[in-house]
């Protein structure tokens, strides 16, 4: 009998784009803890995984590297970084309503984009 060839699977946690991923969160977690005292190196941070997330979907159809957790990763970190930039800007500038307001379009349309 000719041996079978086992095919050597990557674990979906360490796909590149997830990856990606892990990292973007690391930057919003740095750029957000920092983004009172240094305007500018947030706004680099921010900007960085901005990058990354038009990145990490293109990385994922080019290596086939598609899942439901990267997909779950991917917007649960953009609407979490959303949600903090419209915090802190309802803070900075009147009437601070307004973008909350914005907060509770994005998560009601995107809920509802979810539900459908």
């Amino acid at each position: 009998m000719a041996p079978t060839a086992t095919a050597k699977r990557t674990s979906v946690y360490l796909y590149i784009p997830n990856i990606l991923g892990y990292l973007r969160v690391l930057l919003n977690v740095v750029a957000f803890a920092l983004c009172f005292s240094s305007k500018l190196l947030f706004s680099i941070l921010y900007f960085i995984s901005f990058v990354c997330d038009g990145v990490d979907g293109w990385l994922a159809r080019k290596f086939n590297q598609v899942s439901t957790f990267g997909a779950v990763l991917d917007m649960v970190t953009d609407r979490v970084s959303t949600a903090c930039l419209l915090a802190i800007l309802s803070q900075l500038y009147r009437p601070g309503l307004i973008f909350l307001a914005l907060l509770g379009l994005d998560i009601a349309s995107h809920w509802l984009q979810m539900y459908r």
